[in-house]
């Protein structure tokens, strides 16, 4: 890719090691079990489906839609936030539908960043938190945050932040997190925002993983604190939420002007997902929400099957309170090899797929991430294959 200076800034995805190697195992007939991807197996509720095909039928919606999203859609994304969080958001110029969250946090970093513009991103972080503003033309400037305590982690930010030179113009955050699964309550925000307004940097949340939260606890939104709406805007997306991680609908709310560049942006890029995809999702944000609770204790009978095995089998592990993730911290006897080649032993030997830390940043290559995918039986099979490596060691 030399001749393609944009893409010669991005780094081979690590994630494509493990991939094939996990291709390659099956196409030898081997049973993986694959905690790699963070791809929900679940099906998409059959009322969001049915409303999907109702939509699609009616020949009028099989034209252009709108690359910020149709009214009603945007409308239902504002009643979503007035429910959930008492935030009110006007539709029109606080908030605008994605085609999926990557794709609007990417599009807004192209929007307003430029080659002589930082963004303050954590490490380790989601891959495009980091990317997003690399393919942009941007720098980075990592923030070590393998911390899972909300009080040091706000700490750090209040003490990296204004010493950071040249400024940032972006902080980018994801709580609950991606790949940690750190956990943060609203005073988090309530210190983190104003500090953001006194050194004019703008504050790009990414709330994905708002409903898969465990054993009472609940996400808090950015946009819950006053003022906030002037330096901050957040993402979420139905993938998780609503299994449907492949109809790619997400959106973004909260400051006018960012929601303005990358609605402009999108004008050139797309039209809008498929208008009939964006009718279902008005149904998936209004309609009845008790699939949303069978999903997030779907992820969490899982999680209480292999949080508690990897413990039993001498590996510490911490239960995570979000996500439908598990961030665990390689065994010591192996620690020294790094993620990557722990993930390939974990593959060659259990027959156990995961993701390497170091996909996520440096500061997590002494970690793998586990992702949800897998059903009880599964997991406890993946168990029986880790307890056989460390047999054999």
């Amino acid at each position: 890719m030399e001749d393609f200076r944009r893409l010669a800034r991005l780094p081979a995805y690590v994630f494509n090691v493990t991939g094939d190697l996990k291709a390659a195992a099956r196409k030898r007939g081997e049973d993986i079990i694959d905690f790699g991807m963070g791809n929900p197996d679940g099906a998409t509720p059959k009322f969001i489906v049915d409303k999907l095909i109702e939509a699609s039928q009616r020949t009028t919606t099989h034209r252009y839609s709108l690359s910020r999203g149709i009214p009603r859609l945007r409308a239902a994304i504002c009643n979503w936030y007035k429910r959930r969080y008492d935030v009110s958001l006007n539709p029109e110029t606080e908030a605008i539908v994605t085609i999926g969250s990557k794709e609007g946090i990417a599009h807004l970093c192209l929007a307003v960043l430029d080659d002589d513009d930082t963004v303050a991103v954590p490490n380790p972080s989601y891959p495009i938190h980091i990317f997003g503003p690399v393919i942009a033309g941007s720098k980075v400037q990592s923030i070590a945050m393998d911390e899972t305590d909300q009080s040091t982690l706000i700490e750090k930010l209040e003490y990296e932040l204004p010493r950071m030179q040249p400024r940032p113009k972006i902080l980018i955050l994801n709580f609950p997190a991606n790949p940690t699964t750190a956990c943060v309550e609203l005073s988090f925000f309530e210190r983190l925002v104003p500090l953001c307004k006194e050194l004019g940097i703008y504050l790009v949340h990414d709330l994905a993983y708002a409903d898969i939260t465990f054993d009472g606890y609940v996400a808090p939104s950015v946009m819950q604190v006053p003022g906030a709406k002037e330096i901050a805007v957040e993402f979420f997306t139905l993938s998780k939420s609503y299994n449907m991680p492949g109809w790619r609908v997400g959106f973004m709310v909260g400051c006018p002007k960012l929601v303005a560049a990358l609605g402009r942006i999108k004008s050139y890029f797309d039209y809008g997902m498929f208008t009939p995809i964006q009718i279902a999702s008005i149904a998936a944000l209004e309609g009845p929400q008790d699939c949303v609770a069978e999903i997030r204790d779907i992820y969490m009978a899982r999680r209480d099957v292999l949080v508690p095995g990897l413990n039993k089998l001498g590996w510490p592990v911490d239960l995570p309170k979000a996500t439908m993730f598990v961030w665990a911290r390689i065994p010591e006897q192996y620690r020294s090899s790094g993620s990557m080649e722990f993930s390939k032993k974990l593959l060659v030997d259990a027959k156990v797929a995961v993701s390497p830390g170091i996909g996520f940043g440096d500061h997590g290559d002494q970690h793998v991430r586990f992702s949800l995918i897998e059903n009880e039986e599964r997991s406890r099979q993946a168990l029986r294959g880790i307890k056989q490596m460390f047999k054999v060691g």
